[in-house]
């Protein structure tokens, strides 16, 4: 009796949780080195390697690079193994289309739910866009650019929603460092598509038209893309 009792099954957790933990710390610490360009499109992810550059073991940033793989940010190739993942413009634009539909909805169901001050907030960050292109830079352009998006869907009640916008965000700022060119132009028809979205919003316009405007927003990157055959810096 003294036997079985002295290895009850809860004596597994603790190390279930602290392999869980370096899992996620693993997985936080690749995602921010690939979002923030340390680690390049097709830079190849050897365990080895890694575990020397992190100090975790291999089976911890295993478990990292298959998520990461499962969120698109990570490929496995035949003969060469797991490396960061590598887009062309068509990906590019494909993954454009899929944002377009869910800012479209995200904009209008966040629409209510922002206050005079907010939308004034956001007229802000879109006039400190439309300084930046003076002298442009497309890497701050792009920054204040995604500042702007959330700062409406930060109103959004559907969390689900804004997991899935976070997720194909993170994507396509990748996306936009693999292809590295700027589609001319964009950049100051898209301030001017921002003011226009937020007076419809500001005026309590139709869900319906503020989504089809929003939509027709990242769409409009999309076709300028498709006409250039390059990448978007802004969207």
């Amino acid at each position: 009796m003294a036997r079985s009792e002295g290895t009850p099954v809860r004596a597994v957790k603790k190390p279930a949780k602290a392999k869980e933990s370096k899992a996620e710390l693993s997985y936080e610490l690749l995602r921010s080195r690939i979002l923030d360009g340390t680690y390049g499109p097709g830079y190849r992810l050897v365990m080895d390697q890694l575990a020397r550059e992190t100090g975790v073991s291999t089976i911890p940033l295993r478990e990292a690079v298959r998520r990461l793989q499962s969120e698109g940010l990570v490929e496995v190739v035949r003969n060469i193994g797991a490396r960061v993942a590598v887009f062309d413009s068509t990906q590019v634009e494909h993954s454009l289309h899929v944002l377009a539909r869910l800012e479209g909805y995200a904009t209008a169901i966040s629409a209510p739910f922002m206050s005079p001050e907010q939308i004034e907030a956001a007229r802000e960050v879109n006039a400190r866009m439309v300084e930046a292109l003076e002298e442009f830079d497309p890497t701050s352009f792009t920054t204040l650019n995604r500042k702007f998006h959330f700062s409406i869907y930060q109103h959004c009640p559907d969390e689900h929603l804004c997991v899935l916008l976070e997720l194909e965000w993170a994507r396509l700022d990748h996306m936009r460092r693999s292809t590295l060119t700027y589609v001319p132009g964009r950049a100051r028809r898209s301030v001017v598509e921002h003011e226009h979205m937020l007076d419809l919003i500001a005026m309590g316009a139709e869900p319906a038209e503020i989504e089809r405007v929003a939509c027709a927003h990242k769409i409009a990157t999309a076709d300028a893309l498709r006409s250039a055959h390059v990448a978007p810096q802004t969207a």
